[in-house]
């Protein structure tokens, strides 16, 4: 199979995940404590007065998936969004899209609060789209939603067993209707290699962390996608050696490869 890559523009910068300063940390998180992947670290602003988290690599990142989000979209609906950590994607995606209703969720309820803290500050004077979060883990079945225009997903599958990435295709294949789509972001491997030798380093410590963790073969997530009515149309290189991997529910329908956009 010969995976379309399309890229936005230039930008390939050091890996997001932090490779340059790999340490291992647990963090003390609302009370919770929280084991973090190594690069990966929540932050509060110690002059804020409410509950927001911090994650690094968000303020790189959210507006050049955005850009690339936004046109496969529906114009009105509801958009779920696994695993949701911090809450800054989802508040900063949804105060950009008023006709649509943002629905966060995470299995972690320590994160709640900042992301509805995230909701508050990026509406400020608007009446908020973003719904509370729901307690979703994406192996668990039944999902507590039955139905969703889209599905958003952003740094799941690598830092999570390979079990969630079947639950996140199995749950996406129940509740999107056809033609909803699934949007994914994160590190891939492209035919078992790595796209980068800094991504290459991340696998590494992810693994040595947890060997059910691990940046993923693109192939394997579209096969798993396939067998549950999910069908891929692209990906795009987006900065710091990720991609964005975009499906849609197709109804069983095989698309040719002059329908992939």
């Amino acid at each position: 199979m010969t995976l379309p890559i399309t890229a936005p523009g230039a930008g390939q910068a050091r890996n997001e995940q932090g490779m340059n300063q790999i340490m291992t940390k647990k963090t003390a998180l609302l009370g919770l404590a929280v084991a973090l992947p190594r690069g990966y670290l929540w932050t509060m602003n110690n002059n804020q007065q409410d509950d927001r988290l911090y994650a690094a690599a968000v303020r790189r990142n959210r507006e050049p998936i955005f850009d690339v989000l936004k046109p496969f979209l529906p114009e009105t609906g509801l958009v779920l969004e696994v695993a949701s950590g911090t809450g800054e994607h989802g508040a900063y995606f949804s105060s950009r899209l008023p006709t649509l209703t943002w629905q966060p969720s995470d299995p972690n309820k320590g994160m709640y609060k900042s992301i509805m803290a995230w909701s508050q500050f990026e509406a400020q004077a608007e009446a908020s789209t973003m719904n509370p979060p729901l307690e979703l883990n994406a192996q668990s079945a039944p999902w507590p939603i039955d139905q969703a225009a889209a599905i958003v997903c952003i740094n799941m599958i690598h830092i999570s067993p390979w079990a969630s990435c079947l639950g996140l295709m199995a749950g996406a294949g129940r509740i999107l209707p056809d033609g909803g789509l699934l949007f994914l972001y994160g590190p891939y491997k492209i035919k078992n290699s790595h796209t980068a030798e800094s991504n290459a380093a991340f696998d590494q410590s992810l693994q040595s962390q947890n060997p059910e963790w691990g940046v993923r073969n693109l192939e394997d997530v579209v096969k798993a996608a396939a067998a549950e009515g999910l069908q891929f149309r692209k990906t795009v290189n987006m900065p710091a050696n990720n991609l964005s991997v975009i499906f849609i529910k197709d109804g069983g329908r095989v698309p040719k490869f002059k329908d992939r956009v």
